[in-house]
C-alpha cells in the first residue's frame, strides 16, 4: 500500500557491513562525486523502479534527489491506492501526492479509516415521532467538513492538474497564436500559465481574455510585468481587480499598440478578497485614452454595492457597454444617473438585471426623484441601442417616453412584464386597457411591433449572465 510519500526512508547498511569494515551499503556508495546514482540516465532509473514494489520504490528514492524525481514518472503509477485518516493533518501530504500524481494516474482508490469517527453522530437525546431530529454533534460536523475537503482536494487535482498541463503544453507549442480567450474555466488557467508562451508569440498576440472569479484569495492571473510582453494587444478582458493602475500605464506606453477593446468583470467575490486601492484613477484612464483614441470599455458588475460602483466609474472611462446583475445588492438611481451624465457620448448597451425572489416589491429607481433615471439615460445617451431591464420597477409612462426619445435607434428594448407598473390614474380609466395602450404607444415610438418579455427564462442574459457576458465580450472584442 502506498502511503505518504513525504516520509523519507533512511538508507540502511547491509547486515554485518559495519563489523566487516565494508562501510555503507552500495546504494549509498554510488552517490560519490565521480560515479553516483545521480549520473544514471532517468530512463534506466525508471526501468529499475518498474521491477520494485511501491514501498521498495520509496526506499530507493531516498538515495538522491535525482532518484526521487524519477519516482514520479507516470508509467510507474498507473494505479494509486491511498489510506487516509479523516484529519486536517493529512491535507499537506494529500496535496503533495495529488500535485505529483493527480494529473496522470489512471486508477485512484482512496480509503478513509473509520477509527476516528465518533459513534452515532447526533447530539444526545432522541427525537420522538413527528419531532425535529436533534442536530449533529460538533465533532461529527468537523469530521464531515474535513472529509469533504479531502475528497474535494482529490477530485479537483485529478481533474484540473491534467487539464492545466495540457493547456500549458498547448501554449508552449503554439507558433502562430493570435487570440487567447479563457473564461470561467474553473481554475484551469493559473498565474504561471502565461509563462509557457514564448516571447515571440506573446509579442504578436492580439487578443487576451483571462476571466475566472474562482481564483483563490488575492491571486491574479497576470501582472503588469507579464503584460509588458504583449505589446501588440488590441483587445483585453480581465477581472477588474486585476486591472491595476500600473497595467493602465503599461498599455498607455508609446511602445504598445493602441488598445481598442477592454472588457472588465467586477465581481463581488473578487472585491471581497482583493482591494480596489490599486485600480486606475482618472488620470490613468486619460493617459490610456490618449494613446488609444478608439478604446471602448465593456463592464459587467455582479452584485456590486452602489458605493463601490461610484468609486469604479471614473469620468474618463470610454464606457460603451455596462451590464448589472444582482441577487442581493440593487443598483441605485444615483449610479444610473452618473452613467447617463458621464458616458453620454459612448454608451450603447445598458442591461439592468435583479434576480429577486419577492416580485411584489421591485426597487424603484425614480423614487424621490423628479425625473426617472432610465428616461434621463435614454435622453442623454444618444447612441443607446440596447436597453434590458428586469427586477426594477419601470413605470408604463416612462417606458413610453424612452421609446419616443430613442425611436428606431433603440434596436433592442427588453423589459419583463412583472417589472412594468401603472399609475393609479391609468388603471382607473375604464375606457382604455392600460396594457394594450402601453404596447401600442411603445410600438409607435419604436416604429416596430413591441411586446414585454412574458417569460424571463427565455432571456439568456437573465438565466445565464456569466455565459452571456462571455459571449458578448467575444463579439465586442471581434469588433476591432
Amino acid at each position: 500500500m502506498l502511503l505518504f510519500l513525504s516520509q523519507e526512508a533512511e538508507a540502511r547498511p547491509r547486515p554485518g557491513a559495519a563489523a566487516a569494515g565494508l562501510g555503507p551499503a552500495p546504494s549509498m556508495a554510488v552517490c560519490g562525486e565521480a560515479v553516483g546514482a545521480g549520473s544514471l540516465p532517468s530512463e534506466l532509473v525508471v526501468h529499475i523502479f518498474s521491477f520494485l514494489a511501491g514501498p521498495d520504490r520509496l526506499r530507493a528514492s531516498a538515495a538522491c534527489s535525482h532518484w526521487r524525481e524519477c519516482l514520479f514518472y507516470p508509467a510507474l503509477w498507473p494505479r494509486l491506492r491511498l489510506s487516509l485518516r479523516v484529519s486536517p493533518a493529512e491535507r499537506p501530504r494529500l496535496d503533495f501526492l495529488m500535485r505529483k500524481c493527480g494529473w496522470f494516474v489512471r486508477e485512484l482508490r482512496v480509503q478513509f479509516a473509520a477509527d476516528n469517527y465518533p459513534g452515532g453522530g447526533v447530539c444526545e437525546g432522541a427525537a420522538a415521532e413527528g419531532e425535529t431530529p436533534p442536530p449533529l454533534c460538533p465533532r461529527w460536523l468537523d469530521l464531515l467538513r474535513t472529509y469533504l475537503e479531502l475528497v474535494l482536494c482529490v477530485l479537483s487535482s485529478v481533474r484540473n492538474n491534467r487539464i492545466q498541463q495540457l493547456f500549458e503544453e498547448i501554449l508552449g507549442n503554439s507558433r502562430q497564436l493570435k487570440w487567447l480567450s479563457c473564461g470561467f474555466m474553473l481554475q484551469i488557467v493559473t498565474p504561471t500559465s502565461l509563462s509557457s508562451l514564448s516571447n515571440p508569440i506573446a509579442n504578436t498576440m492580439e487578443h487576451l481574455s483571462l476571466l475566472d472569479n474562482q481564483i483563490p484569495g488575492n491571486t491574479t492571473l497576470i501582472t503588469a510585468v507579464e503584460l509588458e510582453r504583449f505589446v501588440n494587444l488590441r483587445s483585453l478582458a480581465l477581472d477588474f481587480c486585476d486591472f491595476t493602475a500600473e497595467m493602465a500605464r503599461v498599455l498607455a506606453d508609446s511602445n504598445h499598440v493602441p488598445l481598442h477593446r477592454l472588457s472588465l468583470l467586477v465581481h463581488k467575490i473578487s472585491i471581497m478578497h482583493k482591494s480596489l486601492e490599486n485600480m486606475p484613477e482618472d488620470e490613468n484612464w486619460k493617459a490610456l485614452t490618449r494613446n488609444s483614441t478608439n478604446l471602448r470599455v465593456y463592464i459587467m458588475a455582479f452584485d456590486i454595492k452602489s458605493d463601490d460602483m461610484l468609486r469604479i466609474l471614473k469620468p474618463s472611462i470610454p464606457l460603451e457597454r455596462i451590464h448589472f446583475d444582482s441577487y442581493i445588492t440593487c443598483v441605485s438611481g444615483a449610479v444610473v444617473d452618473l452613467i447617463s451624465r458621464q458616458y453620454d457620448k459612448f454608451l450603447t448597451h445598458f442591461i439592468l438585471m435583479n434576480d429577486v425572489i419577492d416580485t411584489s416589491g421591485f426597487p424603484d429607481l425614480s423614487d424621490n426623484r423628479n425625473e426617472d433615471p432610465l428616461v434621463l439615460l435614454a435622453w442623454r445617451c444618444t447612441r443607446l441601442s440596447l436597453l434590458a431591464v428586469h427586477g426594477y420597477t419601470v413605470w408604463a409612462h416612462n417606458l413610453i417616453a424612452i421609446a419616443r426619445l430613442r425611436g428606431s435607434d433603440l434596436k433592442v428594448l427588453e423589459v419583463t412584464e412583472e417589472s412594468i407598473d401603472f399609475d393609479q390614474g391609468e388603471l382607473a380609466d375604464q375606457d382604455v386597457d392600460p396594457v394594450h395602450n402601453l404596447i401600442e404607444q411603445v410600438s409607435l415610438g419604436l416604429g416596430r411591433p413591441w411586446h414585454a418579455v412574458m417569460d424571463i427564462e427565455l432571456l439568456s442574459v437573465f438565466t445565464e449572465p456569466t455565459r452571456h457576458f462571455y459571449r458578448e465580450m467575444q463579439s465586442f472584442s471581434e469588433g476591432i
